[in-house]
């Protein structure tokens, strides 16, 4: 396989145009994606919070809004792909992850203990993985038949070759993951401060459920900017890799990678 060099600013520019051209308003959709994701969030917050004491509950509904999130993460990405296939994609579209849930979420624990394997070595190791896995979830989303470990397979085989240029387009967003995540940040370091002075005990002016709106408001009002084009010019990314390589749906190989070494991962 030869890895082709990606034009990363035309690839921006044609996502655009078709982000443009899309039947629902990305931006309305992105708003839609996260507003659900701050009512998940503040849900949790609450629980875990000062409004109800910790313990099995807090724990249960943390886990259960944290996985919902990840599925829902899912809908927003087959929006993308609907976008770019110049279909058309309801709101209802961000609940269509719910019809694969459980290989969803295998695949996001599978894939967190593979990058955590290779982390435990050194940082440099566990973000090439994480870089080797980037799209094993587009595959499932594709073809949600595949199972977790071949859409991982699957992945490995794509992302040769272009792991260098999925950074590159990563550093290029970097400014607009920074500003999206300015309260958390402001938050965090608010937090911070008195643990390194041995206040512990100090706490923040503002309750978690306020933070979590702040930063959740905050969150949106950004994203809309930049989300659906990023995400857009990411499945670009995939589907030359998945060109290029002969794996994944729509090719040769019919959407399997090589499955005859057990040790690929």
């Amino acid at each position: 396989m030869i890895a082709e060099i990606i034009d990363r600013p035309q690839a921006k520019k044609e996502c655009r145009e078709l982000l443009r051209s899309a039947q629902v308003d990305p931006r309305a959709f992105t708003a839609f994606y996260l507003g659900l994701s701050l009512i998940l969030g503040l849900l949790d917050s609450l629980t875990g919070g000062e409004v109800y004491p910790s313990g099995p509950l807090a724990i249960f509904v943390s886990v259960l809004t944290g996985l919902m999130s990840l599925v829902l993460s899912v809908g927003f990405i087959s929006y993308c792909i609907a976008v770019r296939r110049g279909e058309r994609a309801e709101f209802l579209t961000l609940f269509d992850g719910f019809s694969f849930v459980g290989k969803i979420i295998l695949l996001y624990i599978v894939e967190f203990f593979f990058v955590l394997l290779w982390a435990f070595l050194l940082i440099v190791p566990g973000i090439i993985a994480a870089y080797r896995y980037r799209f094993a979830i587009y595959n499932l989303c594709e073809n949600s038949d595949i199972g977790v470990m071949e859409a991982l397979a699957m992945s490995k085989q794509q992302t040769l070759g272009y792991k260098s240029q999925l950074f590159m387009l990563d550093l290029s967003y970097l400014g607009w993951s920074i500003l999206a995540q300015l309260p958390s940040l402001y938050f965090y370091y608010q937090a911070l401060i008195p643990a390194l002075e041995g206040n512990a005990s100090a706490q923040s002016m503002l309750s978690m459920p306020v933070q979590t709106l702040i930063c959740g408001v905050w969150l949106l009002a950004v994203s809309i900017f930049y989300l659906p084009g990023y995400q857009c010019v990411e499945l670009s990314y995939f589907e030359t890799a998945r060109r290029t390589s002969g794996v994944g749906a729509d090719t040769d190989s019919g959407g399997y990678g090589d499955r005859s070494d057990g040790s690929e991962f």
